[in-house]
């Protein structure tokens, strides 16, 4: 059975108001008091019940955060500048994972809501909808997180996802390749299909080069495994000679593939680009170029936006727009 603060109380002969003066003004309170108190509450192993205390005060020191996968080290890194941006507020941030799945995310929004934080982070898996839209009108901010919101009703906080694409192809047609492969994610996360156009942009400026899109299951190494194994399994002639990735894990497993499998040159017969810029593609079998993302940063600008919007809701809702940065490394290097 749960020790109670009248279980402290009696101990200590005290009040349940002196008990609750000694947890949060000791100043009102003698010092001899205060000691008798915490000494009761070693004894009987007392802790207090802090969401029922924020549930009275009507403010919770929790933000919830709704990531696409937590597996992808770009999500944890956002997680990582979000937390760092909490701690210094006081602040601590409850993770979810969607795992790419909108019944999931749908749970966790439930989930916060329920439990009464004072705001959510969320990187949506689809269109943002009147479900975020009902979270922010009863009282929730929200914040999306590497999705730029439509409509001008939430704040968001991303990457130009088109300007990365382009910037990625820009760089493989600048390379003499003209037979490119966007390899993707499911086309219908909003970040893919900017990613996309941008490539579609890069590649409609020159007149001789051609785009195909591979979409895949999932923004895992796995599916960027699988649908390297499909390209090794054409003829030579009838692969792309370069690719450009929706995001780092697909590049991996297209590494993976191409290069320990199939012993493919990279990038001498297919250059590769990635997109996030996570920690260890600088350390894959081929250092891979990537687009990069300011993730922990993401993460600091829209947790701070949050807390502005949960003291003062009547603020408009903003949309911070960080641009990509192309970082080049051996997976697409010139040809000698």
């Amino acid at each position: 059975m749960a020790v109670s603060i009248r279980d402290v109380a009696e101990l200590a002969d005290v009040s349940v108001g002196t008990v609750s003066n000694v947890l949060n003004r000791p100043e009102r309170v003698s010092e001899a008091v205060v000691a008798r108190v915490h000494d009761a509450i070693r004894e009987l192993g007392y802790v207090r019940n802090d969401a029922a205390r924020q549930l009275r005060a009507g403010r919770s020191s929790s933000v919830g955060l709704v990531v696409l996968d937590a597996r992808n080290p770009f999500f944890t890194d956002i997680a990582r500048g979000a937390g760092d941006e909490a701690s210094a507020h006081g602040v601590s941030v409850l993770l979810g994972d969607s795992d790419q799945n909108l019944e999931r995310e749908a749970a966790y929004l439930d989930l916060f809501e329920e439990q009464r934080v004072r705001g959510v982070l969320v990187s949506p898996l689809g269109d943002e909808g009147e479900r975020l839209e009902r979270l922010r009108a009863h009282g929730t901010p929200v914040v999306l997180v590497d999705r730029r919101a439509d409509g001008g009703v939430l704040s968001s906080v991303s990457v130009d996802d088109v300007a990365g694409g382009r910037i990625a192809v820009e760089h493989l047609l600048d390379l003499g390749r003209r037979r490119v492969a966007f390899v993707a994610g499911p086309l219908g996360i909003r970040q893919v299909g900017d990613r996309l156009a941008g490539a579609r942009e890069a590649v409609g400026a020159v007149p001789d080069a051609r785009l195909e899109v591979l979409e895949g299951a999932s923004l895992s190494v796995f599916e960027g495994r699988r649908i390297g194994e499909q390209l090794l399994a054409r003829d030579a002639a009838e692969r792309p000679d370069a690719v450009f990735a929706a995001n780092d894990l697909l590049a991996v497993g297209l590494l993976q593939a191409l290069v320990m499998a199939g012993g493919l040159r990279v990038p001498d017969d297919i250059a590769i680009v990635g997109f996030d810029d996570i920690d260890f593609a600088e350390a894959t079998i081929v250092a891979l170029s990537s687009v990069r993302q300011p993730s922990r940063l993401i993460g600091q600008t829209a947790l701070r936006i949050l807390l502005e919007e949960a003291d003062d809701p009547t603020l408009a809702p903003r949309q911070v727009v960080f641009q990509p940065e192309l970082i080049t490394r051996a997976s697409s290097r010139p040809l000698r």
